[in-house]
């Protein structure tokens, strides 16, 4: 007997003030999140009065919408295991996805690690992807000011502007162009514009049929090699950062991509998944790919990790379309482009004039340790 597909989870997030809370009020309205289960915070930072229709028990409600909203208390991974088992048992709806809104100051790494590298979780719930609220009249200030909140931009899918209309068009796209260097491969949309259906379904795969979905959408690996190609060459007249304004929070960030045409050995794809997030996994902050491999080159390999942890990985029973290239995508902090590839090249066996010795790598992997 198989076991069901994961339970698609969406993570919220978003720094204080940038509207979060409005956000969710609207998408708790929205059927497209019927059969849902919200976990909040709080209750009362969220204007439930006109959705509510009855407790079940505890700290769930049951909306209008059909989402059931649940208040976090303690620790998410047993708020999770519990839902699991309530689902099981039938003292819940049998909910079809999950939505997790975090705390404004909140680094949204910790709660996708909390999925992801947990046994049980991860076997039954997925990430669908991290949909990232961002403040149009003082998102420059925040990010500017506050790393958390440079973190919650970089490792977003979805990023939803809100109060554009409060900002000058100018200020707004400024803003958007520093969002696309920060994140190339995150999908901008505009709040008042936004509907649920829009931030949902962002991951490789479609929770509702279980066939693969839009792979390369979801790895955008045209927008992280665009922007690296762009790096150091938008900096004239009228742009709105100097490469030189290292006090920005985000200028140590950097968002880059490898591919390859050659099929990778799985031991050498081990190798290097293993070392990279255990030597450096706090400056990783996302890593996504597809990888063709010696093995099994028709059957390629999704890859989604986020710091020291890295999902399990997923093989697709065929490629999703005709580029059977291995691509991978970074958000690094702190971390070169030119280390991550050089230890790529190193585990591959890709020539590159400045790879070290492998032999002498493998005797000792964290020489390339920086």
């Amino acid at each position: 007997m198989s076991l069901a597909a994961p339970l698609p989870v969406t993570i919220l997030t978003g720094f204080l003030g940038a509207g979060k809370t409005t956000l969710l009020n609207g998408l708790l309205k929205d059927p497209a999140l019927s059969d849902t289960i919200v976990l909040i915070n709080e209750f009362g930072e969220i204007g439930l009065d006109h959705l509510l229709v009855e407790a079940v028990e505890g700290d769930m409600i049951l909306l209008s919408s059909g989402c059931l909203c649940c208040s976090v208390r303690g620790d998410l991974v047993a708020t999770l295991e519990d839902l699991l088992q309530r689902r099981t048992e039938g003292t819940v709806s049998p909910f079809r996805r999950v939505l997790i809104e975090t705390t404004g100051l909140a680094d949204p790494a910790p709660v996708l690690a909390s999925v992801i590298s947990h046994p049980l979780l991860s076997t039954r719930y997925g990430i669908d992807g991290v949909v990232t609220v961002v403040d149009a009249v003082n998102g420059e200030d925040t990010l500017d000011t506050y790393p958390e909140a440079v973190k919650q931009a970089a490792v977003a899918d979805r990023i939803v502007l809100t109060k554009t209309d409060l900002a000058s068009p100018e200020a707004t796209e400024a803003l958007r162009r520093r969002l696309r260097r920060l994140n190339p491969g995150a999908r901008q949309l505009v709040a008042a514009e936004t509907t649920a259906q829009a931030l949902l379904d962002a991951g490789p795969f479609d929770p509702a049929t279980g066939r693969i979905a839009d792979v390369a959408t979801w790895l955008s690996e045209e927008a992280f090699r665009d922007a690296a190609g762009h790096e150091g060459h938008d900096h004239g007249a009228g742009s709105d950062q100097s490469p030189h304004d290292v006090s920005r929070h985000d200028a140590h960030v950097r968002a880059f991509s490898l591919a390859t045409d050659v099929p990778i050995p799985v031991a050498a794809l081990d190798l290097f998944l293993t070392l990279l997030p255990s030597a450096h996994g706090p400056k990783l902050l996302r890593l996504k790919g597809l990888v063709r491999t010696v093995e099994d080159p028709e059957r390629p390999i999704v890859l989604h990790g986020v710091q020291h942890v890295m999902h399990p990985p997923v093989v697709l029973p065929r490629w999703p379309d005709e580029d059977r290239r291995t691509r991978l995508v970074f958000i690094t902090r702190d971390l070169e482009e030119s280390f991550v590839r050089r230890l790529w090249d190193a585990f591959t066996g890709t020539p590159a004039v400045d790879t070290p010795d492998r032999a002498a790598l493998m005797d000792n992997p964290l020489s390339l340790r920086r």
